[in-house]
């Protein structure tokens, strides 16, 4: 009998552990940890020191070249050259503000590859046309399976053709949106696995917080660098907050914790 009714208490608390992990906050890394010496946005550096903060996530921007080359930048400009319009051969060269040459996809991944502890959140950019927004979905999707990186990717995207297109190709894997004017239905109706909105939007919209989690969608807030409204959207159990400041976030999210 003391064994059945130790074995039921034990049942009761596993039970109630998984709820209290799916309420905490989890931190993004926006532009990996770049707010650091010898750090930059969009660097490898950046992503290197958000793994090694522990950040649930680093994310990061992809456009493709004229020649269909993806590299990591945030711009559609660098160095008043436009990416999408020039060819890798006219941009392979620049430099960041730490010094790192301009990632190319592929070196990002690699590097991703030897790191255990953060996702890579996988802004896809806007391009020029729908057509070529589902290219380029197409491309990444499959550079990120030739590297075995398919576990450890989510993606985000303002465009609607790009996500619908990452939702075909990559059937599997989390896809949300950024953009803002859709609700939470029209976004599970059309596969999205969650929404990723700029603070401002869920504050016209409060009500998406507990839609979107009745429908089983995450809810991603972004860019949040502010104590007070960390602590607002933590209050509210966001799944996730993407910030400049992923070490503040961190430290709030921990004193919580205690």
């Amino acid at each position: 009998m003391r064994l059945k009714t130790t074995f039921i208490v034990l049942l009761c608390a596993l039970m109630a552990l998984p709820a209290v992990a799916k309420n905490k906050t989890k931190v993004i890394a926006h532009r990996g940890y770049w707010k650091t010496e010898g750090s930059a946005q969009n660097s490898i550096r950046s992503l290197e020191l958000a793994d090694q903060i522990k950040a649930y996530g680093s994310e990061f921007d992809v456009h493709l070249t004229a020649d269909n080359v993806p590299v990591v930048h945030h711009d559609n400009d660098i160095q008043g050259v436009n990416i999408q319009k020039a060819t890798y051969d006219q941009i392979k060269d620049m430099k960041l503000p730490n010094g790192e040459t301009l990632p190319t996809l592929e070196q990002y991944l690699d590097k991703a590859k030897t790191l255990k502890n953060t996702k890579l959140i996988f802004e896809l950019k806007v391009h020029a046309t729908p057509e070529r927004n589902r290219e380029a979905a197409r491309m990444v999707v499959d550079m990120i399976n030739n590297k075995k990186l398919a576990k450890k990717t989510e993606y985000i995207t303002f465009s609607l053709d790009a996500g619908k297109e990452l939702i075909r190709v990559a059937p599997k894997a989390k896809v949300a949106y950024l953009n803002g004017e859709l609700s939470p239905k029209e976004l599970k109706d059309l596969g999205f696995s969650g929404l990723d909105y700029h603070y401002n939007v869920f504050k016209k919209h409060p009500e998406w917080i507990p839609e979107a989690k009745k429908l089983g969608l995450t809810v991603n807030v972004w860019t949040v660098d502010e104590e007070g409204l960390m602590k607002e959207l933590i209050n509210d159990e966001v799944d996730f907050i993407t910030t400049d400041e992923p070490v503040v976030l961190q430290k709030l999210l921990n004193s919580r914790a205690k």
